[in-house]
């Protein structure tokens, strides 16, 4: 069963540190999955075929998209930001 919030992130990536800072502000735990590893690449490229740029986020299992689509999420108080959801973890 995959994390409930997932970040697929690689070396020497500033948007990638930027959805992972967004989320360590707000304090929501994460499982960081580098793709510098084979193993971690192959999951993303099974799950999300045509990624094609870093990060990519899932949260419970579903493709969000990246940090841009991260900080839309908060400001609309939607999953992994909204308070009913982190709740229900």
């Amino acid at each position: 069963m995959p994390a409930d919030v997932e970040v697929f992130s690689g070396p020497n990536c500033a948007h990638c540190e930027a959805a992972k800072q967004l989320l360590n502000d707000s304090g929501i735990e994460f499982v960081e999955r580098s793709v510098s590893e084979a193993d971690e690449l192959e999951e993303l490229r099974r799950r999300l075929p045509r990624a094609m740029a870093l990060p990519q986020v899932f949260v419970g299992g579903h493709h969000v998209g990246n940090d841009d689509d991260l900080r839309v999420r908060k400001a609309d108080g939607r999953p992994p930001f909204d308070a009913e959801w982190a709740l229900g973890r």
